[in-house]
Parts: C-alpha cells; sequence; structure tokens
C-alpha cells in the first residue's frame, strides 16, 4: 500500500511538473531585430491566481494593481458572468457551479486569495467596475465605466468607503472640474498626494485633484492643451491608463490612436511613443507599467487588440520585443485589458469580454 502511495505521488508530480513545462512553452517572447539592449523575459505561471473558494468565479477582471506589500488587487464585474456561469446562484439551480465573485479580489504573491469585498451599503458603487489603484497609503481606488459613472471611489483596504470624487449617476463634460465622464483608471503620487485620473470614455483629458479632500486641481488634455483644443490631434476614447515615474512623468495611454503622451505633472507635454501604429479596432495602447529597477528602464503595455504585452524602452518609447499571443491558453490574451508590474519585475494581467482571468507572469532574465 506505501509502495502503490509513493508510485502514485511521483506520478502526480510528474504530471503537474509536466503540464509546468507545457504551458511555460506557451509564453511566446519575441525580440525587435533592431532591439538595441534586449527586453526582459517572461513566462506564464500557470497555477496563479489559486482556486477561489465558494465555488466562486471571476467575471471580466476590469482592473489590477500591486500594492507597496507585493499583494496583486484584481477588480472584476460580477454581473458579466453568463447564466451557464453563475448557474448555481439560478432560482432552480441550473448546474452545480458556480458563483459570482466579489468585486474587490485581493491575492498574496502565490496566488491565495486573502480578502474580497464589494459594495459598501448606504455608498455608490460604479454600475460597470474599471481600474484599480493601491496608494502608498494602502487606500484602493476604483473606477467605472458604465454609461452614468462620473465618479472615482476611494476605500480602505478592508472595504470601508472613504471618499467619492463625483457623484453617481452625474456625469461632466471636458471642462467640468467636479464631475467625471466614464473614467478608466487612477494614480496616486506618493511625494504630493495628488491624484491623476485618466478621464476617460466620455471625456478626453487627464485631471488632478488632491487626494485627501478629492479638490479639484488641474487637468489638460492631448499634448498638454486644453481638451478640443484644434491645434493639435486630440485624446481619442478611451484615455485609458495613467502612470507614474520616479523622475516625475506621466504617462496617458490615448488607446484608439495607438499611442502613449508622456507629461510632466503640472501637464507640461513632453513626448509620444506610437506603437502598433496600423492596429485598427479598439487600439494597441489599453494600459502600462514600468519595470522596478532604480532607472525604469522598461515599459510594459497592455495591447487587448493584439493579445500581447509590448516590452518599450522607456526613455524613448522603442519596442524591444513582446510576449504573449492571442489565444486562451495559459501565456495567451483575450482582450488584456490592464497589468501591473510587482517589486520582482513579475507581470500580472487581466482580460475582459470573455477572457474573464487574471495571470502571473515571472520575469525570468533579459533576451
Amino acid at each position: 500500500m506505501r509502495r502503490r502511495a509513493l508510485v502514485t505521488a511521483c506520478v502526480v508530480a510528474a504530471l503537474v511538473a509536466t503540464s509546468v513545462a507545457a504551458a511555460t512553452l506557451v509564453t511566446v517572447n519575441t525580440v525587435a531585430p533592431d532591439a538595441p539592449i534586449p527586453p526582459p523575459r517572461f513566462d506564464v505561471d500557470p497555477a496563479w491566481p489559486k482556486p477561489l473558494p465558494n465555488r466562486w468565479l471571476m467575471g471580466q477582471a476590469s482592473g489590477v494593481a500591486v500594492d507597496r506589500h507585493d499583494h496583486v488587487w484584481v477588480v472584476q464585474r460580477p454581473k458579466s458572468l453568463t447564466d451557464d456561469e453563475k448557474g448555481a446562484t439560478l432560482t432552480p439551480p441550473r448546474s452545480l457551479c458556480c458563483a459570482p465573485a466579489p468585486a474587490v479580489l485581493q491575492f498574496d504573491a502565490e496566488g491565495t486569495l486573502l480578502a474580497s469585498w464589494g459594495p459598501v451599503a448606504g455608498h455608490p458603487w460604479p454600475a460597470n467596475e474599471h481600474g484599480i489603484f493601491v496608494d502608498h497609503q494602502d487606500h484602493v481606488w476604483l473606477a467605472g465605466n458604465g454609461p452614468r459613472d462620473g465618479m472615482i471611489l476611494k476605500f480602505t483596504k478592508t472595504g470601508q468607503h472613504v471618499l467619492t470624487i463625483g457623484a453617481p449617476n452625474v456625469v461632466g463634460d471636458d471642462a467640468d472640474t467636479r464631475h467625471l465622464n466614464r473614467p478608466a483608471n487612477m494614480v496616486v503620487d506618493p511625494q504630493t498626494n495628488e491624484l491623476f485620473v485618466a478621464d476617460g470614455y466620455g471625456n478626453h483629458r487627464v485631471i488632478v485633484f488632491d487626494a485627501a479632500t478629492g479638490a479639484y486641481k488641474r487637468h489638460w488634455g492631448a499634448n498638454g492643451r486644453p481638451p478640443g483644443d484644434k491645434s493639435v490631434k486630440g485624446f481619442a476614447t478611451p484615455v485609458h491608463c495613467i502612470r507614474l515615474s520616479r523622475d516625475g512623468l506621466v504617462y496617458v495611454c490615448d488607446r484608439a490612436n495607438n499611442r502613449i503622451q508622456v507629461f510632466r505633472k503640472d501637464g507640461t507635454f513632453v513626448k509620444e511613443f506610437v506603437v502598433a501604429p496600423d492596429t485598427r479596432g479598439n487600439g494597441s495602447l489599453w494600459d502600462a507599467d514600468l519595470s522596478p529597477d532604480a532607472a525604469q528602464t522598461f515599459l510594459h503595455a497592455a495591447d487587448g487588440e493584439n493579445n500581447v504585452v509590448w516590452n518599450l524602452l522607456r526613455d524613448t518609447g522603442r519596442v524591444l520585443g513582446s510576449f504573449g499571443r492571442s489565444g486562451r491558453s495559459a501565456g495567451q490574451f483575450h482582450w488584456i485589458h490592464n497589468l501591473a508590474v510587482d517589486s520582482k519585475g513579475n507581470v500580472y494581467t487581466t482580460e475582459v469580454d470573455s477572457g474573464k482571468r487574471a495571470q502571473r507572469f515571472v520575469r525570468k532574465g533579459r533576451g
């Protein structure tokens, strides 16, 4: 009996090792022929995250963030599950599984679920969850892009409501300093405690607020000009991502125009990068995050139309290569929507449409 158990354990271990090796092979890494330096190389971790409890299932995963503890936060859309996916919750149940997971999920680096929460009674909640950020004080920020989502919400890490910027069911135009219009994402500057918002699906601007009080500070459109300025090529919708570098630059995804524009924190235009310029449909630049080295050498950009992550040289925007490809297997993407980078350079991704998952890509050196 003991010998049989040992053999069984060895077979299971071999199968696990084989499946991990096979999944690693599907992470397609490319290097541009003219790349001046080799880009980072990534392999998918097919066992991340670990299975959710309570027969929970993740819907469209519309945001991911890594906090200062290297915990990974995912915001997902419970209402996006189809009846066959949430069959156990129907009356009468149509199947043994599953049930929608709470909208906000906190994982450790190994993929264990640490906490989860959702709407808070008596406080607003987005009609369609979109974007998450965790700041230097462990506050969790959420956005939404439902038709009347005109607000940003701030919570404690346990899901207690702290602040609403804007108002539920009220959207503003590009000149409105109190309301937003389907904001896509946000980031907090730890030096000034200012909140920078990519606004968004209905507007064409970056808008900045005091992260403690919600007071308006400033806003700008493409090339640092007022939104709608005809002298420049304006932001298309959506203005889909926003990131800050340690050297004081602001990176903004102009998704449908296949470009990232770079600014100083006061809105002064610095430069722009165009990536995969022939991309049509939903555009090539959906989200971006920076590598954790001191110089933040690389910019990793999620492309949900071509379904790759582009590895860019941050200083120039030059494409060094990519990883991933369109598909349903581990290491592939269907509508990759967001990404975030941890302190070790690992990349976490989330997918919307029918992708409905989060993945972890482990950095494995360069080239």
